[in-house]
């Protein structure tokens, strides 16, 4: 967790530092007791929200191929030359670079069938390979689902919409929440017949992931189950965080 302190209290006990021997330190802990009983009589905690929505930039495709065969040499010869044709046509036809298509998924399986009388048994096998592309012309993805599901693509589970630089976005959130915080403190302090003072601690959002970018996720069919083409909105991209805010009451 992200946390700035300001020090409050120290004056209080300045004084007592500069008396010596036994007494001194006696004073110096009770004015420390009583500035620290002080403080806490004279805060306001709140936490303020912010969220802004923003257009995404780039598009996650999950592009995959599943092929069955008799045996599992077959089905994964048969399923690798489906995505190389693909691939192909990624890298070629919409000129997409290597590193914007990854593998993320393969493997080869039996399929079983059963009955009661032979049991449990081996019915061929299933190879899979799914791979992630990412593409940025968003206009165009529908189209690029379009021509994979034509190149042998049959297995195409979702499309995400993020942002690639979001280091832009966090700064305009974090004000929003600190401008909410501002806001319900104030209130509080007004209501309190008190004025605010000024902030003594923030803290901001989880210590694992302070500022959450909630991506626009969106399940497409493919071509084959119609005859038009394609159409895939991106939709918005929630950004949001919060901040945990000290005050000083006046």
């Amino acid at each position: 967790m992200k946390t700035w302190i300001k020090p409050v209290g120290s004056v209080l006990i300045a004084g007592a530092l500069l008396m010596g021997g036994a007494g001194a330190a006696g004073i110096a802990g009770t004015s420390t007791a009583y500035a620290d009983q002080d403080v806490q009589r004279n805060i306001v905690n709140v936490v303020g929200k912010g969220e802004i929505s923003v257009k995404p930039d780039i598009a996650y495709l999950s592009i995959g191929v599943d092929t069955q065969a008799e045996t599992a040499q077959s089905a994964q010869k048969a399923n690798a030359e489906k995505i190389q044709k693909i691939t192909n046509l990624l890298k070629n036809t919409w000129k997409i670079e290597d590193k914007d298509i990854q593998s993320v998924s393969f493997y080869v399986q039996p399929n079983y069938t059963y009955n009661d009388k032979e049991g449990q048994k081996v019915k061929g096998y299933t190879a899979h390979h799914t791979l992630q592309v990412s593409y940025r012309d968003l206009s165009k993805v529908g189209k690029l689902l379009d021509d994979a599901s034509e190149a042998g693509a049959n297995n195409i589970d979702n499309v995400i919409f993020s942002v690639e630089n979001r280091d832009q976005y966090e700064e305009q959130v974090i004000q929003k929440a600190m401008a909410n915080a501002d806001l319900k403190a104030g209130a509080i302090a007004k209501a309190a017949k008190r004025q605010l003072g000024m902030v003594l601690v923030v803290s901001q959002g989880d210590v694992s992931n302070p500022v959450i970018f909630n991506e626009a996720k969106m399940s497409v069919a493919t071509a084959a189950d119609s005859a038009n083409s394609t159409a895939v909105s991106p939709g918005e991209v929630k950004v949001s965080t919060q901040l945990s805010v000290q005050y000083e009451l006046k």
